[in-house]
């Protein structure tokens, strides 16, 4: 538990260097396991998602080392295939080891995953994937059991574009018999991360970045290899919408602006330029900022769910009113009465949000309570006036890696105050 504690109005600009992203990161360590040898990931980002995962790896028996963000996996020892159940509830991704060690072993077990708490997220789609590879699942209260004597490729269609799924059913799949097609699935860059690491080990996949991927099995993979996470293009799309809200110039660095397409779309029309180059984005305001007048979140490439939160915080200071429909997350909201209490004015009506103007954020008390909206509600306390505590701010450090240095070295007075 922590908090932390912001005294706003400061201008901010400068350069910010963008950390390798959380959602390819965890199932590729998922993934590392599957070699039966020695993984270096490089450009590992230091969150605390990361450390929970590679207490997995250690709890399933293989050895780690992480330092300077180059995490090394040996998985020759692998002797479980039971993932705890006290590490399982800190971080929902934790089901994607099922499809890495059922592949490998074909039996694990695990718990269902905690993690942030966005409603309804059921794990249906991935059991339902591995019950068509002739793999059995077993639901004994709240334990999964999974067991196969041996994993045949099938055709999935699967009812919903769903990152964990396609995940989960790509890794399960890698030594199946034969051919698995996965259809509808999600079309995310991480899925690309991942297909690029696995078919580098020596895997045959290919589709990723499509609606559908094929996955051909093969009898054993690479015992060594060395692969670069791709940055975190969430982590980069919090802060261009910070970066919106200042006209000294933000530099976005370490990224791949193609995966923001959608976000700086929407950042032109309210009014900011952008210097758009390979591997960097520099964005200004221009002008006051204008309203969205109508918004949904969507499957990748559409509006992530993953940055409503931060773009509803710029979008109380923008002119007129907009409204953001949310598609995904039924309870991806709660962050909306923390704003309200910084003096945004926003209205729910089931998973609408209507954001009305208002001329600035006061300072106030705050509580995160998941990471998207938690780092909403840093935003509000760097843009109010006055001194801003954020509570829960384990959720943050979910998914942005020294969030308060980087936010320092752009000109924030922000400071983490462990509890």
């Amino acid at each position: 538990m922590g908090k932390y504690v912001i005294n706003g109005g400061n201008i901010l600009q400068g350069e910010v260097l963008i950390s390798g992203a959380k959602n390819s990161v965890l199932p590729i360590i998922a993934g590392a396991i599957l070699n039966k040898g020695v993984v270096v990931l490089k450009n590992v980002p230091n969150i605390s998602d990361t450390i929970v995962s590679i207490e997995i790896l250690k709890s399933l028996g293989c050895s780690v080392k992480f330092e300077k963000n180059e995490l090394i996996i040996n998985s020759c020892n692998v002797n479980n295939t039971k993932v705890p159940e006290n590490l399982v509830k800190k971080m929902r991704s934790s089901i994607i080891f099922l499809g890495s060690l059922i592949a490998r072993f074909k039996e694990a077990q695990i718990t269902y995953p905690g993690g942030c708490n966005l409603g309804k997220r059921p794990i249906d789609f991935h059991l339902n994937g591995f019950k068509l590879l002739n793999i059995n699942i077993k639901e004994d209260e709240n334990v999964i059991k999974a067991y196969a004597n041996k994993i045949i490729g099938n055709v999935i269609n699967l009812p919903f574009e769903s990152v964990g799924a396609t995940q989960n059913i790509l890794l399960a799949s890698v030594f199946c018999e034969g051919e698995t097609i996965i259809k509808n699935c999600a079309k995310e860059p991480e899925i690309i991360d991942l297909q690029n690491f696995l078919n580098e080990m020596g895997a045959n996949i290919k589709g990723a970045g499509t609606d559908t991927i094929i996955i051909k099995g093969v009898t054993k993979l690479k015992n060594y290899l060395e692969y670069s996470i791709m940055p975190d293009r969430i982590e980069a799309g919090t802060f261009l919408c910070l970066g919106a809200c200042y006209d000294k110039g933000l530099l976005v660095n370490n990224i791949i602006p193609y995966h923001l397409k959608y976000l700086t779309n929407i950042l032109k029309r309210m009014g900011c330029e952008l210097d758009i180059n390979s591997n960097f984005i520099k964005i200004r305001k221009i002008r006051n900022l204008k309203n969205i007048e109508y918004l949904e979140t969507a499957p990748y490439p559409l509006f992530p769910t993953d940055l409503q939160p931060q773009l509803m915080t710029i979008l109380c200071l923008a002119s007129g009113k907009s409204i953001i429909k949310e598609n995904i997350f039924e309870e991806r909201n709660k962050h909306i009465q923390e704003l309200n209490k910084m003096g945004a004015n926003i209205l729910q009506d089931k998973n609408k949000f209507i954001i009305n103007n208002i001329s600035k954020f006061n300072s106030s008390e705050v509580f995160s309570k998941d990471l998207r909206g938690g780092a909403a509600l840093v935003m509000a306390g760097i843009l109010a006036e006055g001194e801003t505590t954020v509570f829960g701010t384990e959720y943050i450090k979910r998914g942005y890696e020294n969030l308060e240095q980087k936010l320092k070295l752009i000109g924030a007075a922000i400071k983490y105050i462990k509890d």
